[in-house]
């Protein structure tokens, strides 16, 4: 758990076609966070969005397109997300990452008692 104070937010913006060892991209960067015990991690799937290639991918009936955005969300002080990165640089090859401070007010408690 992540006490309240300041904290880093690390995004990673993938595509969901990305894979790593015939596994989704976004699956291994969240077990990877999970085994270096980050505070969580969460993921989000876009349902419309454009990247390097400029090309816009979207939900939308007409477009038959399998390549949306996926972001990953990993909340946790800024000395555990900043030793993690290491651990990212063989996955985030062609991958945005984007550092921000945030602070955390309320944490997330672990199960009910």
């Amino acid at each position: 758990m992540i006490s309240p104070g300041r904290a880093l937010r690390l995004t990673i913006f993938v595509d969901d076609t990305d894979t790593w060892h015939h596994r989704p991209l976004y699956s291994e960067i969240v077990h990877r966070a999970h085994a270096a015990g980050l505070a969580g991690a969460s993921v989000f799937h876009g349902v419309e969005g454009f990247g390097a290639t400029s090309v816009v991918h979207t939900t939308r009936l007409l477009s038959m397109t399998d390549d949306l955005p996926v972001i990953i969300v990993i909340i946790d002080t800024e000395e555990r997300i900043r030793g993690f990165l290491p651990r990212l640089d063989d996955l985030l090859t062609e991958s945005l990452a984007v550092l921000d401070e945030v602070e955390v007010v309320r944490p997330r408690g672990g199960r009910a008692k």
